[in-house]
């Protein structure tokens, strides 16, 4: 995929080099049920609404400019964010090869929540991620994965839940009330990222699977 520079995703067609992970089809799952939730919210809005949403450590931008592509414009605000200033570059640029440059598309440079203005805390309606998760020293990855795409963005600590702990410890102090946040996670990581999530005071949590049974997609309310 790097050789080809481009990979499609959902309705997209990415730009992806080495600064970033190349999407996988698994991903695509958690758009759909973020976009889904994002629709919802929408809907129950009512005309004239715009929903706030924010891919955290975007990376190529996969889930966020699906958002930002797929829901109605003018009616999303999406917040883009990654701690490595490369792949915010690579988002950038997708978003600009998509023709939706400026149209409520944000860029914003660093770790998880702390990447966002201290002012939108409490005022959004979804947040995705795709965060590292899987646990350093993990001998199951590829030699294809480990020896080519982004160590930060694939591994996160002893037991690859660093990142999610941080997603999960900041939603109830981002989200609105009501607002959703919709995690990929990794196969076997089910009880403790829902426990993760129930202690961070999310409601109506549950964990959905991929294609191949693997617990792929955690989700969770703010009350």
């Amino acid at each position: 995929q790097y050789v080809l520079g481009h990979w499609a995703f959902r309705r997209l067609d990415l730009m992806v080099d080495r600064r970033v992970l190349i999407p996988r089809p698994e991903t695509e799952l958690v758009a759909e049920v973020a976009l889904a939730k994002a629709a919802g919210l929408l809907e129950a809005a009512g005309r004239g609404s715009v929903l706030r949403c924010a891919d955290l450590g975007t990376g190529s931008g996969a889930l966020g400019l699906s958002l930002a592509f797929e829901l109605p414009r003018g009616r999303t605000e999406v917040w883009l964010s990654d701690v490595s200033a490369d792949a915010l570059d690579v988002a950038r640029a997708n978003t600009a090869g998509l023709g939706i440059a400026g149209g409520g598309v944000r860029f914003a440079h660093g770790s998880w929540w702390a990447a966002l203005p201290q002012e939108l805390r409490g005022t959004f309606d979804l947040v995705a991620s795709n965060p590292p998760y899987i646990a350093e020293g993990d001998t199951q990855v590829e030699a294809s994965v480990t020896e080519w795409e982004p160590h930060g963005a694939l591994y996160a600590g002893a037991d690859g839940l660093d990142a999610v702990r941080v997603l999960a410890a900041g939603a109830g102090e981002w989200l609105r009330p009501g607002g959703w946040l919709v995690l990929e996670i990794g196969a076997g990581q089910r009880a403790e990222v829902a426990a993760l999530l129930q202690a961070a005071g999310l409601v109506d949590v549950e964990v959905r699977v991929d294609l191949a049974g693997r617990d792929r997609i955690a989700l969770g309310r703010r009350p």
